[in-house]
């Protein structure tokens, strides 16, 4: 079922995801009228475009804290899963 929009928006990141999801089948249905559709893609694009600033937002953390060297000594690690780029440059 369609929120309306003077409900509020969804909250968390899986509140979000899930009403992206849900615009997504709305749509694929094709029961919407064209005015609806257009609503639903524009609501989808800024959900999608918050969903991926925080997703990028939680992996600048995760770098940070993955390549934070343990001891003074350490050099960081530069990239998140060297081993993985190794197997992908060799192919």
């Amino acid at each position: 079922m369609p929120q309306s929009k003077k409900s509020s928006p969804p909250k968390t990141f899986e509140e979000r995801l899930r009403r992206l999801e849900e615009i997504s089948t709305l749509m694929r249905e094709g029961t919407c009228t064209l005015e609806e559709a257009a609503g639903f893609f524009e609501e989808g694009i800024r959900l999608a475009k918050s969903l991926e600033k925080d997703l990028s937002r939680i992996e600048r953390k995760i770098e940070i804290l993955v390549n934070t060297p343990n001891t003074p000594e350490e050099s960081p690690e530069l990239e998140l899963f060297p081993e993985y780029n190794e197997e992908e440059e060799s192919k």
